[in-house]
């Protein structure tokens, strides 16, 4: 048999990974001044998840920091324990046990110190204590059952024989019970989207408001200092006169100023419904689509969503082709804004729900398409342009009255000034427009961007909270996939018609099945969207192989496949890192080629800084089975038939 090897090369870095994501979590996570009881309790939150090793680590640290009692006890044995064989416990671990089996009778009285008799029963029985396996089994029976399915989960590959034979029909009714409990197939999914991202605001344009108000005072002092001077003039020369021509050219410029103001805000209103609408049936050209994986994502989300959301009487596709426009100016608008900054479009769900119901919404109401409805201006446009004319007219015949009274210079001073108020005066009421309307414009703006945010605020804590409430927890992935694992085992030994008697050991090697999603809470393990689980059943006659892809999100198994080989047909065992890949498990086989199966996918860029590498590389490998299945591969490959007898339950020496 080969040793272990360990090559670095870069192949199959990433093919069938679809989408991963890290959620933050710190409940798995202690502090450094942390209290003995606290590390216990993260190290349980630990061995429910499925990490027994960082739970034997804390559990062992709160112990020996004085915090000791029948129910750390217990759950420090389970840690010891889970997922491993008897074969895996070194000599220390061995000699640790016994002398925490001396100190069982000292402990009080209470439930866990009698869950605690059975584990040291059970580990009694895997040394070879076949004698006391019906007062064992009694005495497990007699345990609440959540302690006895602890002791089945954890103790899985100690338990064996008469004694797993009796209690495994309940552990299969228990775990067809809960495989797909607790709304399993409509939330799994939530485990593997990525956190959402709330709601980012465009920038808002710059208002030219304040130039155009310094440019309005400028003028209008010039216009107001002509006028005057006019004014004065025309009456020095002809009082009567120039009072009435003054008058109603004062009265006409009453009337200009308002109405002129009026029509100009109504075509500008008219103008901004008519862009928004444009908006919503036209490309827009300032909109650039960069084609890169965001934005092909954030594409097909719209198309996703406003597909589910087709307005009734509309089929899907006269709907797409109808808000093909709109969304090709979303999505260019969501790509300026959320583009670039390490985000998935799976982060912005909420968004793309509350664009496609907001249009179907719109649409239904009649305000998607239809031009908008306003009154004419023209009234105005007529009764503005008339008065402007009357006002200009008498301001005209008060030149003419003002040249008549006064001699060649004042006549010449008289209509500088004429000129002058003409021009400020347009100058003027260009301004005044300009920075009345940007004034408006940008309160308009500002309002409805705050209304759109307010909106999208409450779309995203909704969504947050459906999140929130739906995402699984790491105990429900883990029961789940353990309720699982039992169902994959039962089915093969159905098939076989061995009992556990018939079994000398098995393991369970739970690897990933591409293409799939993954999704880890930081200090966890990853878990998948599709797993491959393959079992090895070692009889007396040999090894049974049995594999098969499972959907995790339904539950539903497919592709199995079996094979069957002696122990002497198993040459050789190895371990080949990929260092952008990840790890696989080679198998060679005497009579065929080496079977290369897939253990673990590479992690690089996906551990958060306070993460250890090697650390995070153990706890995956220890979800999966791994480092069981490579002891005991490896030691058959070794040894054969020699290793099997040596390893044989029946032949074990004590452990007690």
């Amino acid at each position: 048999m080969s040793e272990p090897t360990t090559h670095n090369e870069a192949y199959d870095s990433t093919v069938g990974i679809q989408a991963e994501v890290v959620h933050n979590a710190t409940v798995n996570f202690t502090r450094g001044d942390a209290t003995p009881q606290e590390k216990y309790l993260t190290g349980l939150r630990f061995l429910e998840e499925g990490v027994p090793s960082r739970a034997r680590h804390l559990i062992s640290t709160a112990i020996a920091e004085g915090h000791d009692t029948t129910q750390v006890r217990f759950h420090w044995i389970l840690a010891l324990i889970s997922g491993r064989g008897y074969h895996d416990l070194a000599v220390e671990e061995l000699q640790v046990l016994r002398l925490a089996s001396v100190r069982v009778p000292f402990y009080p009285e209470d439930e866990c110190k009698q869950a605690l008799r059975v584990a040291f029963g059970l580990l009694g029985m895997s040394a070879g204590e076949e004698g006391g396996a019906e007062r064992t089994a009694e005495r497990m029976r007699a345990l609440p059952p959540e302690h006895s399915a602890l002791l089945m989960k954890h103790f899985d590959l100690v338990i064996t024989g008469s004694l797993k034979d009796s209690l495994w029909a309940q552990s299969c009714r228990q775990a067809e019970e809960i495989r797909l409990s607790g709304g399993r197939a409509g939330r799994v999914w939530f485990y593997f989207d990525p956190d959402p991202v709330g709601p980012r605001a465009a920038p808002l344009h710059p208002s030219t408001a304040p130039a155009a108000r310094k440019k309005f005072m400028g003028q209008a002092a010039v216009l107001a200092a002509s006028a005057i001077y006019l004014a004065a003039t025309a009456i020095a020369a002809a009082p009567v006169v120039a009072v009435v021509f003054l008058v109603l050219a004062i009265g006409a410029f009453a009337i200009a100023v308002p109405t002129g103001y009026s029509w100009h805000m109504r075509e500008r209103e008219l103008k901004h419904e008519t862009e928004k609408r444009r908006h919503r049936t036209t490309h827009d050209g300032r909109h650039r689509y960069t084609g890169d994986q965001f934005s092909d994502g954030v594409r097909d989300a719209l198309d996703s969503f406003f597909k589910r959301n087709t307005p009734t009487g509309l089929s899907a596709g006269e709907w797409l082709e109808r808000t093909f426009p709109m969304r090709f100016n979303l999505a260019a608008h969501i790509d300026s804004l959320y583009a670039g900054r390490g985000l998935q479009p799976e982060q912005l769900m909420w968004l793309f729900a509350h664009l496609s119901e907001g249009a179907r919404s719109r649409y239904d109401s009649g305000e998607l398409f239809e031009p908008p409805q306003h009154r004419s201006t023209t009234p105005l446009k007529v009764l503005s342009r008339a008065a402007l004319a009357a006002g200009c007219l008498m301001s005209l015949l008060l030149l003419v009255a003002a040249w008549q009274g006064t001699g060649a210079g004042g006549a010449l001073l008289a209509a500088l000034a004429a000129v002058a108020a003409f021009l400020s005066g347009r100058g003027a009421a260009s301004a005044a427009l300009e920075f009345k309307s940007e004034e408006i414009r940008a309160a308009c703006e500002e309002g409805e961007q705050r209304e759109e945010m307010a909106k999208q605020e409450s779309a995203y804590q909704k969504y947050r909270e459906l999140v929130s409430r739906r995402r699984p927890t790491e105990q429900e992935m883990e029961v789940w996939l353990s309720a699982d694992k039992t169902a994959v085992l039962d089915a093969a030994l159905r098939h076989y018609h061995l009992s556990w008697s018939d079994l000398i050991t098995h393991l369970v090697l739970v690897t990933p099945a591409r293409p799939y999603r993954r999704g880890r809470v930081r200090g966890g393990p990853w878990r998948y969207s599709r797993y491959t689980f393959r079992l090895f059943l070692v009889t007396q006659e040999g090894i049974r192989e049995i594999s098969a892809d499972l959907d995790f999100v339904t539950g539903e198994r497919s592709g199995e496949q079996r094979s069957n080989y002696r122990f002497d047909a198993l040459s050789s065992v190895r371990v080949t890192e990929h260092q952008r890949s990840g790890y696989d498990l080679e198998l060679t086989l005497t009579n065929g080629p080496v079977r290369s199966i897939r253990v673990k996918d590479a992690d690089i860029h996906h551990l958060a800084p306070d993460e250890h590498p090697g650390e995070m590389a153990e706890i995956d490998f220890e979800a999966t089975g791994f480092r069981h299945a490579f002891r005991l591969l490896e030691g058959i490959a070794a040894e054969g038939k020699g290793w099997i007898i040596r390893n044989d339950p029946a032949n074990l020496p004590s452990a007690m």
